[in-house]
Order: C-alpha cells, then structure tokens, then sequence
C-alpha cells in the first residue's frame, strides 16, 4: 500500500500477480472501508484500482472490461461477502470526460466471482440511463428494466440504492434530496447461501479504463425480514427483439391491463373503478369520464377506428359485469349485453363485432355481439372455462384460452365458432392471447403447472410465440414451415419473468408497430428501506 494524503491506494497489477490462480488474486486484495476485497471478474486487458478516502469514505473505482452483459462480464469489482438479505447504496458519478456512452457504474449483488455468475446490478449508463440489470441463471443471458429517470448531467451525481430481500432485487432511486423512492424495477434473482455484495466499473470499451466515485456509502447485510411492504404497480413495456423493459409508469397502488392506442401517443388502463389515461413518455394519468360506469374492471378495449372505448361494468342492476361502450374521450356509456355477468376481451377488426366472455348456466363461454347491441351467439360449448376471446388481424380467426382439456391452453376457432384447435401443448398454465397488429406474434400470459385460475400476485411469465412459421391442421401444430421462414418456427420463448397475473396483460396492449408490448408488474417493496419515502 502506497499512502497518499489520506488516501489509500490499492491497486492490482497484472505482473505482480501473473502465475497466480484468481482465487489468489481475490485473496491479495486488501480491505477497504465497508467492504473486504476486490477484483477483476472476467477478461480484462487493463487491471482494475480502488482508491480509498478513509476520511471522506469515499471509494474512487477504475475498470476496464468489455462489458457487464449477454452470458459474460468484465469488470473491477469491490466487494463483501454477505448472507441473507442485503441493502447497498451510494451517491454515484463518473470522474473524467467523454468516454463510452454505455460505460456503468454499478451496485451489485452476486453469487460467484465467475464471469458468468447469476446477479443483479444497478447500472449507471455513462449516457446517464439507470437500468436493474440481471442474469437469473448461470451463464445465461443478461436482461435488463430501464427506469424512466435519467441523470441529465451525466457529469453529476446520483444515488441509487440496491435491495435484496428474499429472491427478489429492487431497485430504488434518489431524488435531489436523496431520499430514496422505488424506480417501479424489480426482478427474482435466486442467490443461495453466501453471495457478494459490492460496487463496480466497466469502461464497456476493452482498450479504455473508466473511473467513477461511490460517496456516501451505506453498506446492511443480514438484514431482517421486512415487517411491511408497500404493494405497488408498473406499467411497463417490452421490446420484442431485444427483451429489454422500459418502466414507463409506477404508482404505491393497483391498476390493471393496459390498452396501448392505435396512434401509439397512449396508454389506457383501470384503477380503482375508473380508466385512465397515459401518454406513452409517462407523466400523470388522466382520467375518461366513463359516466355511471364507476366500477370498471379490466376488460376495457379501444375500437379499430379508435372513436370508441369498450368497457365492462358492474355499478348497475345486480351489480355483475355488462358490457358497455364510450366515447373514446369519455361520456355516456351505451349498453351492449343485456344478460351479465359479460366481459370483453376482442373488437373484430370491421369494427362490427365484440368478443366477450359470459357466464350462462354456471358456464363461462365464448359469445359474440354486434357492437349495435341484440342478440349474443354462443361460440364454444365445451365443458370447463372458455376466456380471452381477441380476434386475429384479418378476422378470420378468434384465439382463446379453454381448459377444457383439463389444463388452461391457448386455442382458436374461427370467427364463426367452427374448426376449434389447440395452439399451445405444454405443463403451463396458459391465458390471454393477445396477436400483433401484423399477425406475426402471439404474446399470452403462462402461470406455474400448479395454480388455478388467474390469481393476482404470482410468478409468472410472458411468453411469445411466431405464427409466421406454422400452420395449424386438426388441432396440431403442423411441422410444416411457411414459405417465408421467418424466425422461432412456431416456437415459444420467454419475453419476461415477473410478479403478476391477474390485471397483467388481460387485454390487447400490442403497439401498433408490433414491435412491443404493455403490461404491468407488481412488487410488494419494503418499508423499512433507510431514507425511502
């Protein structure tokens, strides 16, 4: 150790250390302040320094390192080994001029030193984007929840906050006063027994070294179970290519499936009885003046021409869900379905029609309706709950989710009733199909093999399925590609892991370019969190 003023300087040089195993490595690093050693993780061409102000409790990090991302990371890595629950924060903000916009900063927690370890990190982007990154797996892929907020001088400085409790991460953020609030991200990160918690650098450039200072460090490790958690919601969106989510709104309350407009400018969704509507760069909701319907659930849809808003309503009668349509920008609800309960879920593309679900004779089944009002035609009769009826893009088809073979799959039918099949075939439990405007995509909610129904509060998945590359024929997926050969061949992916279900994705929230998706997550965040309001 080399002392500089009050400064400590601790820095691993490549040839002192050359011939030695990384367990060694990791062993030389001496401590400092709240943490007990640290490291290059990965492949780096240039070794990572630590200089520490023990009187100002200041850590000044330098790293090298491609990057923190995809199945692999380089990086410096400063760190303490911790059990059980965890909280770590810092005020953060990079030291020099230029350099990679997509350099991080990084609060972290982690399994292993391995490259390809599981963690979860709070990046700061040199270009000022915070985003919760993780890897959920070993060696798997690295995906990522942007906040809303960024610094926008990335010369400033900005606290951030991690938090491990149980198998999930938050993610909270600072404001000017540095009191801590909830940035609307979290994920499952499943860390076992001992695991490292600690603060890190990436230039994201292997020829470059970066440098940034963490002031202010808090540093609890072992850290009781909450005894109150704040439930919350995000409505968030998901770009389809690349998996990354974006949290576009987040509120210390419940509100349920989003609607993303036609002209992609909004977003509409149901809270407290009410819809509401979002402009897509976030801000505050507005309210739709939806008139006597003051019980809106979430079976709520925009019409093809987008005049017309469908809803489904239990303020009236004998207080069961009917389905009534308004105005696009609010007013009087016309009613649509004599018989209740009834609730939407698909507009036929003519604008002509409602798709719907109803309870008749202790059945829930698959209706339809002219959208002037009459008579309702039953589509499906077979035994056990028919949902999520939502028509294909070029009407002929209405997809949907039945368990009629004792187990809750996606089916379709066409818009008629006739030709029922199955789409899905798998353990999990499969609802609401919603296809992309281009009829490319079928995006639907996937429950554990052991849950009934579509309960609130779940693990849960979003799941993706081409259409492009399979045909169906009697009920089976045809092995049988399409003459384009466009990705996935009929394959289902996971688009997103979160804490959801019920209100997450009950209606059609493609944009309108189909290139990503709304929905929204919920989180139950600890009270306890030092400085959080």
């Amino acid at each position: 150790m080399i002392k500089r003023a009050t400064a400590v300087l601790l820095t691993l040089s490549w040839c002192s250390f050359a011939g030695l195993s990384s367990s060694n490595l990791w062993a030389s690093a001496a401590p400092a302040g709240v943490f007990e050693s640290h490291a290059d993780v990965g492949s780096v061409l240039h070794p990572g320094t630590l200089e520490y102000d023990r009187a100002k409790g200041t850590y000044i990090v330098s790293g090298s390192g491609e990057n923190i991302w995809s199945t692999a990371d380089a990086f410096f890595f400063v760190w303490k080994k911790v059990k059980g629950d965890a909280l770590l924060a810092a005020d953060i903000s990079f030291l020099g001029e230029g350099g990679n916009e997509h350099r991080k900063a990084v609060l972290m927690v982690r399994q292993s030193l391995d490259a390809d370890s599981v963690y979860a990190d709070v990046a700061l982007h040199g270009n000022g984007l915070t985003a919760l990154q993780y890897r959920d797996e070993k060696g798997a892929a690295t995906h990522e929840i942007q906040t809303q907020e960024t610094q926008p001088n990335i010369a400033g400085t900005e606290r951030l906050h991690i938090e491990k409790r149980g198998n999930f991460v938050y993610l909270l953020l600072g404001d000017g006063g540095k009191e801590l609030h909830y940035s609307g991200a979290s994920i499952q990160v499943p860390l076992q027994g001992t695991y490292y918690v600690g603060i890190g650098v990436c230039s994201h450039d292997k020829d470059a070294v970066e440098k940034a200072a963490f002031a202010n460090v808090d540093l609890a490790a072992d850290v009781a179970p909450a005894a109150k958690t704040t439930p919350y919601s995000t409505l968030e969106r998901v770009t389809i290519a690349s998996t990354v989510r974006h949290v576009v709104y987040v509120a210390p309350e419940r509100f349920e499936a989003p609607n993303w407009t036609h002209d992609g400018t909004s977003f509409l969704f149901n809270r407290n009885g009410s819809i509401y509507r979002l402009p897509m760069s976030g801000g505050e909701p507005a309210l739709i003046d939806t008139g006597f319907a003051k019980r809106c659930n979430n079976d709520h849809g925009i019409s093809p021409d987008q005049a017309s808003l469908a809803i489904s309503d239990q303020s009236q009668g004998d207080n069961q869900s009917i389905v009534y349509i308004v105005p696009i920008e609010g007013g009087v609800p016309r009613r649509i379905t004599q018989k209740s309960p009834s609730y939407w879920h698909g507009w036929s593309p003519d604008g002509k029609t409602l798709a719907f679900v109803g309870q008749r004779n202790d059945e829930f089944d698959i209706y339809t309706i002219p959208v002037t009002g009459g008579e309702e035609t039953r589509l499906t009769t077979a035994k056990g709950l028919d949902d999520g009826p939502e028509y294909s893009p070029d009407g002929k088809y209405i997809y949907f989710n039945s368990e009629r073979t004792g187990h809750m799959q996606i089916w379709r039918m066409r818009a008629d009733g006739s030709g029922q099949e199955q789409v899905t075939l798998d353990d999990w439990n499969n609802w609401f199909p919603h296809i992309s405007p281009d009829g490319a995509w079928m995006v639907f909610l996937s429950y554990e093999p052991d849950v009934n129904g579509h309960p609130e509060n779940k693990d849960v998945m979003l799941r993706i399925m081409s259409l492009s590359d399979w045909k169906m024929s009697d009920g089976k997926m045809s092995d049988e590609k399409v003459s384009d050969g466009k990705v996935n061949g009929g394959k289902i992916s996971v688009l997103a892991k979160l804490f959801g279900g019920q209100g997450t994705i009950n209606v059609p929230s493609w944009s309108p370019d189909s290139k990503a998706v709304a929905f929204v997550s919920y989180a139950l965040v600890p009270d306890e969190s030092p400085g959080k309001k």
